[in-house]
């Protein structure tokens, strides 16, 4: 039996890494806490959208605040919650495609989220992510998997404000979180 005492706690990536609001830019990059992501993968003729986010189409995405569901491609979609919602999630996942050929991954522990905000975000992010962030290319509700200088991430935009959040691998969130300070730091409000 597995003593409680030997229970290791989860810890963000960068959980000593506190940032402010840059006051020449109006930008703000901060890490987020550790929190439920899970993977999923199925096929749409083999499911009936009774989950929501389901029906998306691809490159979007529904919820804001700390639940939302993104359809990244075809047949596959990357949700996330709050992390005491785990296993509450992944039952609602599982029920909702019961009979359905499916995978379900949880990935909680291999990606890491920040969200950047402020008047300039978008401008701050394009100095490494070459998709257009502009309000007709990517308005609330888009999700994307691209590129931010020389790492894969996971872009959302949940909302019409200029807030947008960025997912990555652990392994990865030193250099994405100083990627984004340093171009917030060298943005200039416009």
């Amino acid at each position: 039996m597995l003593e409680s005492r030997f229970l290791a706690r989860r810890v963000g990536a960068l959980d000593t890494a506190a940032r402010a609001v840059s006051p020449s830019s109006g930008v703000e990059v901060r890490a987020l806490g550790p929190a439920t992501r899970l993977s999923f993968r199925v096929r749409l003729g083999d499911a009936q959208p009774k989950l929501a986010g389901l029906d998306l189409a691809i490159n979007r995405m529904v919820g804001t605040g700390e639940r939302w569901c993104a359809r990244l491609g075809p047949d596959e979609w990357l949700t996330g919650a709050p992390e005491a919602d785990n296993e509450l999630i992944q039952g609602e996942i599982e029920q909702a495609l019961e009979g359905c050929f499916h995978s379900l991954v949880d990935v909680s522990h291999r990606d890491v989220g920040f969200e950047i905000s402020g008047a300039a975000a978008a401008q701050a992010l394009n100095a490494g992510c070459p998709l257009d962030l502009g309000d007709a290319a990517f308005p609330a509700g888009s999700a994307a998997r691209t590129l931010l200088g020389k790492v894969e991430i996971v872009l959302l935009r949940p909302s019409d404000a200029p807030v947008y959040r960025v997912d990555c691998w652990r392994s990865f969130a030193a250099y994405v979180h100083g990627f984004l300070v340093e171009a917030a730091d060298s943005t200039v409000a416009v």
